[in-house]
């Protein structure tokens, strides 16, 4: 019987941030660099490495704020999307990653487009799981998050500070999941727990009102994509609240070959599909002699 690939837990210092990744797989093979979200860690990984690391090298970072990444406190350093891009390639010239497929997740995609952007080159296809790029993808559930964008008084500040509750992270989890006791406690309870870390609140709330950036580069994002057509999959979990469908069906306007596929899930698909995601991933990186 065939054992499990390893997973390695590994920490690389990046400037004032001493940035905390899984690996696993052999280094000779193509990179898959993944980019976790809001208000996970590499640990929404877990069960998608495993499947890939026989065929592929992963390399999983923890952003700033995230996760067991160690970095200044706010004041110290500025928590906006430009700067964890900015980490994250500076992350991948300290561990040595020449070229890469992309797997971005929330939060991670505005960061691996950046980076993507900054270095073409370097990018051998994009996988998109719940990843926008689009107003098509954004959802009602960003509607306290647009009030602050549009009035960032600190009652609109103190409004979006819900979603930073218990409440709040378990029904990111669970909501659209067709059966909640699937999806595993303990990694929403872990994404709490480091949530709730000294100072880490606001640095969240911090990053809620900077996303309107991210909106704000989503033209940028289109032309890369129409001037690079980078092998592209998006998978999504059609019933997430925060990137909807449309979102995901919008990156064949500028990408006309990309591939979509749409899963019984909500926003973290992987929690409930990553059988069925390595799948997917498998045959459309070898479709394109990754």
């Amino acid at each position: 019987m065939s054992s499990q690939p390893s997973i390695a837990l590994r920490t690389a210092v990046v400037g004032p941030v001493t940035v905390f990744y899984r690996e696993a797989g052999d280094p000779r093979n193509p990179t898959l660099l993944l980019l976790h979200g809001f208000p996970s860690s590499s640990h929404m990984f877990r069960d998608l490495i495993p499947l890939l690391a026989d065929r592929y090298h992963i390399v999983a970072p923890d952003l700033p704020g995230f996760g067991f990444t160690e970095a200044p406190p706010r004041g110290d350093f500025t928590y906006t999307f430009d700067n964890l891009a900015k980490v994250v390639e500076d992350f991948t010239d300290a561990v040595g990653l020449e070229r890469y497929a992309l797997y971005v997740f929330d939060y991670g995609a505005p960061v691996g487009f950046r980076l993507a952007m900054s270095r073409p080159e370097r990018v051998s296809a994009i996988i998109s799981q719940n990843g926008n790029a689009y107003e098509d993808g954004l959802g009602d559930a960003w509607a306290p998050i647009r009030a602050y964008w549009a009035d960032p008084t600190p009652e609109n500040r103190e409004g979006i500070r819900s979603v930073l509750t218990f409440e709040a992270t378990r029904w990111q989890y669970v909501h659209g999941v067709p059966d909640e006791t699937a999806v595993a406690p303990e990694a929403y309870w872990l994404d709490y727990a480091l949530m709730n870390r000294p100072g880490n609140e606001e640095i969240q709330i911090d990053l809620f009102g900077d996303y309107a950036t991210n909106v704000a580069m989503y033209p940028d994002f289109h032309a890369y994509f129409a001037a690079h057509t980078p092998p592209f999959l998006a998978v999504w979990g059609r019933h997430d609240p925060f990137f909807l469908p449309p979102g995901a069906e919008a990156f064949k306007r500028d990408n006309p070959d990309a591939e979509v596929h749409l899963l019984d899930t909500g926003h973290f698909a992987l929690e409930t599909h990553a059988p069925e995601i390595a799948v997917f991933i498998r045959r459309f990186l070898e479709r394109h002699g990754i």
